[in-house]
């Protein structure tokens, strides 16, 4: 399904969402976390969706377990490693790995600079063991409101040229885009592009605030954007990135059906659509799965399954000489 002569990129993958339950077993009995089971057999199972949730904040208590087991700065460092062994394993030339900092520090309380600092340390360490490209981009977890976002921006921009963009993610519906109008401006003004998830929990509103409001380019999930077509045209016109995740948006009960998932909408709408996995430790899969997904379920042709893949490339906070370099290797190679 993957074209080998095209470089595979996932631009919508969270570092903290992609834990894998060797690690988090392994993780939370050196630090003591508390678990209700014995075995490692019984553990799988509640880190990682079975099938689908109830509902997106359903989905997110599933990542819960990998957090409480960053106990020490050490742990972040691993996870953010073995992130780009992951990358590798799954074939990836270019991976972009967002996370928030709040959220993978609560559990034990760690300083918020040095997590960031020990997780893009993990990061550059992977890329030059894997060879694999990278990218940061820094997460704002809505969910733990204003203030708190506040915090985790303060210190993101404390290693600013670590990272090319920043995103708002969580609770979508209870915390909207218009609470985070100050820190986006913040965000823009050090430079950084905008990524943010809109259209997953709520409706096309979310998806116009997060453009027009944040000055998002490209929209996480977007799923909602349907059920707007001056929406879906305005996209197409400022070239507005959509980051399509269908097996996380089923498993988070955002489309009932995997095969109604808007993905081919999207593409024959002209929209700058690409393929990525969210939160591939918790969904238990890897980007040629969702490849496979969007081929056999979704009913998308091989050369539209190209196109997926040149847009990611062109999609991706990469300089044009970067994005060249990309393909350059692709030939070289094959």
């Amino acid at each position: 399904m993957i074209d080998a002569s095209i470089p595979l990129v996932d631009l919508h993958r969270h570092l903290d969402g992609n834990i894998s339950p060797e690690t988090i077993w392994e993780l939370s009995h050196k630090h003591n976390v508390a678990l209700p089971v014995d075995s490692f057999e019984e553990f799988r199972p509640l880190t990682q969706i079975q099938d689908k949730t109830s509902d997106l904040m359903a989905f997110l208590a599933k990542l819960d377990w990998g957090v409480a087991a960053l106990g020490d700065l050490d742990a972040c460092y691993r996870v953010a490693y073995e992130n780009m062994v992951d990358a590798k394993s799954g074939y990836l030339d270019y991976v972009e790995l967002r996370f928030s900092p709040f959220f993978m520090s609560r559990a034990f309380n760690l300083p918020l600079e040095g997590l960031i600092e020990a997780v893009c340390d993990g990061v550059e360490a992977g890329v030059k063991e894997t060879g694999v490209k990278a990218n940061l981009i820094g997460i704002l977890s809505r969910t733990f409101g204003v203030e708190t976002c506040q915090k985790e921006l303060d210190a993101l921009l404390q290693f600013k040229d670590k990272f090319v963009a920043l995103d708002l993610a969580g609770d979508e519906i209870n915390y909207p885009a218009e609470l985070f109008i100050p820190h986006f401006e913040r965000a823009r003004d050090a430079g950084w592009a905008i990524s943010v998830h809109a259209g997953e929990a709520d409706g096309p509103v979310s998806v116009w605030n997060a453009i027009k409001l944040l000055g998002a380019t490209r929209i996480g999930h977007g799923v909602s954007a349907v059920q707007d077509k001056a929406l879906i045209d305005y996209m197409r016109e400022h070239e507005i990135v959509v980051e399509s995740c269908p097996t996380s948006n089923y498993q988070t009960a955002t489309v009932a059906n995997l095969s109604e998932h808007p993905l081919p909408y999207f593409l024959q709408q002209g929209l700058l659509a690409t393929l990525n996995t969210d939160d591939p430790g918790v969904s238990n899969i890897d980007l040629a799965y969702e490849y496979k997904v969007a081929h056999q379920v979704l009913g998308i042709s091989k050369e539209s399954l190209k196109q997926l893949q040149r847009n990611g490339v062109a999609a991706s906070f990469l300089s044009q000489s970067e994005k060249e370099a990309l393909f350059a290797a692709k030939l070289s190679n094959s």
